[in-house]
């Protein structure tokens, strides 16, 4: 077997290696306008989706599966406490709250039922919390009835602030003062404050009549009108009450007693053995 031939000629020195061409598609400013144009594309086509309403379904969709899941997994309504509860009805703050038992918790918006129960007549103030989870809580303020309000010939119950709270089963309010006029809800709980400083005599008020929307005529149980004056109403109620207490004026049984003038308390009494509208004048 022969021995392999030896090398005569020197290698060829090689060509420096050309550095391979970067493909069109990977330069970076070809990348950018690539994903500009892509982005730009889909912007354009989700606005598009979305004006059609296409997206609206799609997420409405995919928010009830969503819900429906987290119901499967626990996150429902099982129990609905309420705090604070005496007048409102059972069925008005259930159907205010509007969900049934099961429903899933996570669609239920707080403010958006705190706004719906503080529409309710009785409830001043609501508070209402999601407690993960199967419980709402819910918390109410209700109203204070301050008085009975006697308007063209409707009766309503009334409270504080003046809202108007209901108008069925007023009879077990009788206790409760009537006022009487338009505008009166309005003034009414600064006069029975103005009134409960004298609690001998206001207990012998039986009603008080708004008159020209800016003072107070009082109707006393033995059928006397006291009349307020607009300014400083409680100073004059102070004046009757001494003046009931050193003199007796009521037992004089005055068809009117004036106390809008700062300086004076007028009497009108009836005719002597009549019963027609009052006759005599006196001056304390």
């Amino acid at each position: 077997m022969s021995a392999p031939r030896a090398a005569t000629a020197s290698r060829r020195p090689r060509a420096p290696r050309r550095r391979p061409a970067v493909p069109l598609w990977r330069r970076r400013t070809v990348v950018a306008v690539v994903l500009t144009a892509a982005v730009s594309g889909a912007l354009g086509g989700a606005w598009g989706l979305w004006r059609t309403g296409w997206v609206d379904r799609v997420a409405g969709a995919a928010t009830q599966r969503a819900l429906g899941l987290s119901a499967r997994a626990g996150f429902r309504v099982d129990d609905v406490l309420v705090l604070g509860r005496h007048e409102t009805a059972k069925a008005d703050l259930l159907r205010a709250v509007g969900l049934d038992r099961g429903a899933p918790i996570l669609a239920f918006d707080p403010a958006l039922v705190r706004a719906r129960v503080e529409k309710l007549p009785w409830v001043r103030r609501a508070r209402v919390e999601r407690r993960l989870p199967d419980t709402i809580l819910l918390r109410i303020d209700e109203r204070q009835p301050l008085a009975v309000w006697q308007h063209q010939g409707r009766y309503r119950l009334i409270g504080r602030d003046g809202t108007v709270i209901t108008e069925r089963g007023l009879d077990r309010f009788a206790g409760l003062p009537l006022v009487v006029g338009a505008g009166a809800p309005d003034r009414a709980a600064a006069l029975v404050d103005m009134l409960a400083t004298q609690p001998d005599l206001a207990r012998r008020v039986r009603a008080a009549v708004r008159v020209g929307g800016r003072r107070w005529n009082l109707r006393m149980a033995n059928g006397t009108d006291v009349r307020l004056p607009a300014d400083d109403p409680a100073a004059a109620w102070a004046r009757l009450a001494e003046a009931e207490r050193r003199h007796g004026l009521l037992a004089r049984d005055p068809v009117v007693v004036d106390l809008r003038l700062p300086d004076r308390l007028i009497l009108r009494l009836p005719l002597a053995g009549s019963d027609d509208p009052p006759g005599g004048r006196q001056e304390t």
